[in-house]
């Protein structure tokens, strides 16, 4: 174990074997830190928090903060966080609201400069958050999910796995898994082939999860058929996962970019007359 001279180490908190704590930290009362967690300096590990092994946390990260809320909670919930993750420097991590309720951060994460947590978010294992990405209090981020920069996930919603949020996207509304958000429409453009391909998908999961999107956004079925649809073509696999996702959503879900199927494009009178004179005037043209 290697603690700093100008840290501060509570003697009541519980430190792990071969734990690396750097100058100017804080490590408050009620907290454990496992085994091989480096602390490289100015960091903050607030009351309430637990980390597990092998975290890496840099300059200026404050883990387990008081959450932000107008009615300030004199008993908050508490943060746990697992193996492996790495805070680079700035990072906020905010523990829960209430008390018996977890903030809760997965194992192998990366949550790059500046990106936020708020409270009682729950990140599932292999998330990234890239610099400046906002999670909203009680977001939950699936596995493998990644987060551009700047990008600002609402209160409530929810991330499925593997989906990939462009940078300074606003997300009001669940994005399903696997699937790719423009930042700049934050809406849905396609399957996140790349982070599938790196996942290890076969040709015959990729096939059945882009049968699946097909059925999802370009069928013009009617929501209820859709969820029948879904159930009755993709028992298992990944696309199986569409179903309970979209089964147990309450915000809504984002929508694809492209003009939905079936959709009635309102021309006014003005628009319907000058349409009208465009074969005319081409034809003046040609002959």
């Amino acid at each position: 174990m290697s603690i700093h001279p100008l840290a501060v180490v509570s003697p009541h908190a519980e430190l792990g074997t071969n734990v690396q704590i750097g100058p100017f930290c804080v490590i408050e009362a009620g907290t454990v830190l496992g085994d091989d967690c480096h602390l490289i300096g100015r960091v903050t590990i607030k009351a309430g928090t637990t980390l597990g092994r092998e975290n890496l946390v840099m300059e200026g990260a404050v883990l387990g903060g008081m959450p932000q809320h107008v009615n300030m909670p004199k008993c908050p919930g508490t943060t746990e966080i697992g193996d492996g993750n790495v805070f680079r420097e700035n990072v906020t991590i905010h523990r829960a609201l209430e008390a018996g309720h977890v903030t809760r951060i997965g194992n192998h994460c990366l949550f790059m400069v500046g990106s936020h947590a708020a409270h009682d978010c729950t990140v599932h294992d292999n998330v990234v958050l890239t610099n400046n990405a906002m999670l909203g209090g009680h977001v939950e981020v699936g596995a493998r999910a990644y987060l551009g920069g700047g990008a600002a996930v609402h209160q409530f919603c929810r991330i499925g796995r593997l989906a990939m949020i462009g940078g300074l996207a606003r997300v009001v509304q669940d994005v399903p898994p696997f699937v790719m958000l423009d930042g700049e429409t934050a809406m849905v453009v396609g399957l996140n082939r790349v982070g599938l391909r790196r996942a290890g998908f076969t040709p015959d999961e990729m096939l059945a999860l882009k049968t699946a999107y097909r059925v999802i956004y370009r069928s013009g079925l009617m929501w209820q058929e859709t969820l029948d649809t879904l159930q009755l073509e993709f028992p298992v696999g990944p696309a199986a996962e569409f179903l309970p996702f979209f089964s147990s959503g309450k915000r809504g879900f984002v929508q694809e970019r492209r003009t939905p199927p079936g959709a009635i494009v309102r021309i006014h009178r003005d628009d319907a007359d000058e349409a009208a004179s465009v074969p005319q005037e081409l034809e003046k043209k040609v002959g």
